[in-house]
């Protein structure tokens, strides 16, 4: 791929592409509850978008459908139609569009919207997934790092950790099949994660420590609940994480030329 391809569109473009193998098979599970999950959550951000499209007279982006799959497919359960507009109109205004869009924003929008639903209507019970639906959190990630668009650092990252953690005795299989999805939509997103090559080994390994944490201490929270926060506490980590990164790159290059 030439580099003048690369522009924020061709890596919206990319990262959808890279997740359809889940889609797919979430929606051939979930069948008309999830067509219409996902198709209320893209009219709703698509109103938001157009919004500040024609406000700022801006092209449209493919990225609000991102935002709008991950909504879809994690958000709690039983919300109403009220409920649900104020999380995503929520997530998408004041995590993505008022910092100027997809590529300005610091955390993913659909992380924000899911934090807030999550913490704001606590009784809402969250979303079990098919197992195939989890395996094929694998295909994303391979296809993304295929693309370029996920960082194989990350990823790596994470599975250390989270290996490590089962190899231990951590109490993690339940929540395992629902981290991986959420990694997938969430984590990885290039926007809202490390930039920095040692940011992403460890942007991956917290987000898994994180997880292992949750699992073995917050009795009583569903799966998704302690992947979405991990998620979120990660994401606004990573500039740290970046600092980090920078530091020691700092530190070693004094070292060797004084």
């Amino acid at each position: 791929m030439r580099r003048g391809l690369w522009d924020r569109e061709m890596v919206a473009l990319l990262l959808l592409l890279a997740i359809m193998p889940m889609v797919l098979a979430w929606l051939a599970f979930g069948g008309l509850d999830a067509l219409w999950r996902l198709v209320f959550a893209l009219l709703v951000s698509g109103i938001w978008h157009l919004v500040f499209m024609l406000a700022r007279a801006q092209p449209p982006s493919f990225a609000g459908a991102l935002s709008s799959v991950a909504i879809a497919m994690l958000a709690p359960q039983d919300l109403g139609v009220g409920q649900m507009v104020m999380g995503i109109s929520f997530g998408t205004v004041m995590a993505e569009l008022v910092f100027g869009g997809w590529g300005r924003n610091v955390l993913h929008p659909a992380t924000v919207t899911l934090a807030f639903l999550g913490f704001g209507f606590p009784a809402a019970p969250w979303h079990d997934f098919a197992a195939p639906v989890s395996w094929a959190a694998i295909a994303v990630l391979l296809m993304g790092t295929l693309f370029g668009v996920m960082s194989l650092r990350m990823i790596l990252g994470a599975l250390a950790v989270a290996g490590a953690g089962l190899a231990a005795g951590f109490p993690v299989t339940e929540v395992l099949p629902v981290a991986g999805i959420v990694f997938a939509l969430l984590v990885t997103d290039p926007v809202a994660s490390t930039s920095t090559r040692l940011g992403g080994w460890l942007n991956g390994a917290l987000y898994a420590a994180l997880c292992l944490l949750f699992a073995s201490g917050w009795q009583g929270a569903a799966p998704a609940q302690i992947a979405i926060s991990a998620a979120l506490l990660t994401s606004l980590s990573a500039p740290l994480l970046d600092e980090i990164a920078i530091a020691l790159w700092l530190a070693r290059r004094r070292r060797r030329h004084g």
